[in-house]
């Protein structure tokens, strides 16, 4: 759980212990300093699965992750970063790419939560990336309200930035679903217009269901 409305739901994941595992001997490689004073939790080779060891060790992992993200050097990490969000937005990508937008949405919109309660960047597309597949679940799914309000998201954080592959794509979405819902295009409209004709987005753009399939995640 991250800061914000006490109603807030936590965002979930679910990891195994060789996960957890990875996770530690990538940061003692890289920040060998800091994790020298924060312990692993250590696997039972014997009543390894008793509910006792499994409650155990789950506080015990609460308390791991809990000095990881006390110390900023660490919090920051990619690996860490990578540990929470990564295999969500793979999952979700993959059932996006399936067409299983219900199964995917669901994951999406998890992924957004954990970056969004992390309050650090998991890389710097990787919100964008979320975003794109909210707007695309919801646009499938008949939510067109839900989809435009995505775009809304995605173009406040292109705002100063420099034109990337993700502008177009949602400049393009956002005009479209606006003509659906009878709102204001025009601004999306003519910025879009203004990037095609300085030759930085092609006419017409991928969409943002194309720009999903391609994206690889590292």
């Amino acid at each position: 759980m991250g800061p914000g409305p006490p109603d807030r739901q936590p965002a979930q994941i679910s990891r195994r212990y060789s996960d957890f595992e990875r996770l530690h001997r990538n940061l003692q490689r890289q920040f060998r300093g800091p994790m020298a004073a924060i312990s692993f939790p250590r696997k039972r080779l014997r009543r390894n699965f008793t509910a006792e060891t499994i409650a155990r060790r789950s506080r015990a992992f609460e308390q791991f992750l809990g000095h990881l993200q006390a110390v900023p050097e660490l919090s920051h990490a990619p690996d860490l970063q990578d540990f929470f969000v990564l295999p969500e937005l793979r999952r979700a990508q993959s059932l996006t790419c399936t067409g299983l937008y219900r199964e995917a949405l669901a994951l999406w919109a998890n992924a957004w939560q954990l970056q969004a309660q992390l309050g650090t960047s998991s890389g710097p597309d990787r919100p964008l990336l979320t975003l794109a597949g909210l707007a695309v679940c919801h646009q499938e799914l008949e939510d067109p309200g839900q989809a435009r309000a995505c775009c809304e998201k995605a173009l406040q954080l292109l705002k100063d930035r420099s034109p990337q592959p993700f502008l177009a794509p949602f400049l393009e979405a956002h005009v479209r679903l606006s003509w659906r819902l009878g709102l204001d295009k025009r601004q999306s409209e003519a910025r879009l217009q203004a990037l095609q004709e300085a030759g930085l987005a092609p006419t017409p753009p991928p969409s943002l269901k194309e720009l999903l399939i391609k994206e690889v995640l590292d």
